[in-house]
């Protein structure tokens, strides 16, 4: 685990010199396809559960109107 931890010092401090564009560009280029293959795996686990959810019974609805919530006052 130390050998891990001294490489990502070490991978951090060759960033930290780079120039400020060179940082941007590649920060870029790793982040921009992590944030894609996320956004098609949520993509996905999304589908299988609006697949999983629409394959759920649903219960019958009843042939006579909803009783309202509350008493509408009639006019007189």
């Amino acid at each position: 685990m130390r050998a891990l931890a001294n490489w990502w010092d070490a991978v951090e401090l060759w960033v930290t010199q780079l120039p400020f564009p060179f940082q941007v560009v590649l920060a870029a280029v790793v982040v921009l396809p992590v944030c894609a293959g996320l956004a098609v795996l949520v993509d996905r686990a999304a589908g299988v559960v609006g697949t999983l959810l629409a394959a759920l019974p649903r219960p019958r609805r009843g042939s006579r109107a909803p009783e309202p919530l509350f008493d509408v006052p009639t006019e007189r």
